[in-house]
């Protein structure tokens, strides 16, 4: 990995202060090197680092070895990765590796307080997250950066893409510090669950500009919401792709009314409640993709104008030409309206 140079940093907007801040990217200059010199010139050694057997043998060398055996040291770790302590459903001194620092419970319903309007959309997780449209006429146009829809979904559900052709969306980038559990961005009935294979790419902004369109090649499950039922939240149809990425093994569908008590699959008949835990990556860093019908959500405007600071150096405004700026959202908090 020498002889790399190192790009510039990544800075993404604190919705809550507007302030900019600099990501602490983790093992960039490993992402950097197998996306730059192994992807160029070894390409084999790059496929066989991408796929899903080396993947589960760095997410083990990286993840389930102990931190420490002092509880003090599993402390300083944790607060060197800005983990609030206060937040935890479990014992600090039970969080001693890295995984179980991953997977870690919150009191959720304290922390992260849910938006209650009644056509409120929620942020799925504590993430980076970037607004979109796939409409042509509309000022956040991106078709084509991070996703193809028909790969993202699946060429063969036609329903689907007609569905959301021409819609809006919205990619939560959670960093590997996160809490890692997603919780459901919308209210209402389950029409479909799915799961597609694919690669293990990084979810790194440097891998993202450089494996265009990652988020449709990742190995991924997508659920579709039908929310003009009742009880629903009345945005139209909405789907959730949940993307793993290097050293993620698995998304663990672990749906729970009630805090974390009682967790079930999530399959096709039931209906889920607005702000509920939904899955687990397991573990590091990941990716939800929301998926709205096109006319059906407002996202807030804090996010949009965001996209468009000029004061963030955004390694996404460098690799696709146009300023893409993140701004840090919180799980449970708004992200958009119903439209209307």
């Amino acid at each position: 990995m020498r002889g790399i140079a190192a790009p510039p940093p990544h800075q993404y907007i604190d919705r809550r202060t507007g302030s900019v801040c600099a990501e602490r990217l983790f093992s960039d200059a490993l992402v950097r090197w197998l996306y730059a010199d192994v992807r160029e010139n070894a390409p084999a050694l790059y496929r066989m680092a991408v796929g899903g057997r080396f993947s589960s043998i760095l997410g083990f060398l990286n993840y389930d070895l102990p931190i420490t055996s002092a509880l003090s040291g599993n402390q300083d770790f944790l607060r060197e990765c800005g983990i609030d302590l206060a937040e935890c459903l479990d014992p600090p001194e039970t969080l001693n590796t890295v995984r179980k620092v991953f997977e870690r419970r919150i009191r959720y319903w304290e922390c992260r307080p849910a938006s209650e309007g009644a056509g409120d959309v929620l942020s799925p997780a504590d993430s980076r997250a970037l607004t979109g449209s796939l409409n042509e006429t509309s000022a956040i146009f991106l078709k084509g950066k991070f996703f193809d829809l028909e790969e993202l979904i699946g060429r063969d559900k036609k329903e689907w893409l007609a569905t959301f052709d021409g819609g809006d969306f919205a990619v939560f980038r959670l960093t590997p510090e996160k809490y890692h559990y997603n919780h459901t961005p919308v209210a209402g009935a389950v029409m479909d669950f799915y799961e597609v294979r694919g690669r293990y790419h990084a979810c790194n902004p440097s891998a993202v500009v450089t494996e265009i369109t990652p988020y449709s090649k990742n190995t991924r499950a997508v659920t579709i919401f039908d929310t003009d039922v009742s009880g629903g939240t009345r945005v139209g149809m909405v789907a959730m792709i949940e993307v793993v990425a290097l050293m993620i093994g698995q998304v663990t569908q672990c749906y729970s009314r009630e805090r974390y008590d009682d967790p079930q699959p999530i399959s096709p008949g039931m209906f889920v409640e607005r702000g509920c835990p939904k899955s687990l990556y397991r573990p590091g860093s990941s990716t939800d993709v929301l998926l709205f019908e096109r006319g059906r959500i407002r996202f807030d405007d804090d996010l949009v104008r965001n996209l468009r600071r000029g004061d963030a150096q955004s390694r996404f405004s460098l690799g696709f030409g146009r300023p893409l700026v993140e701004t840090e959202v919180t799980a449970r908090s708004r992200i958009a309206v119903k439209s209307g």
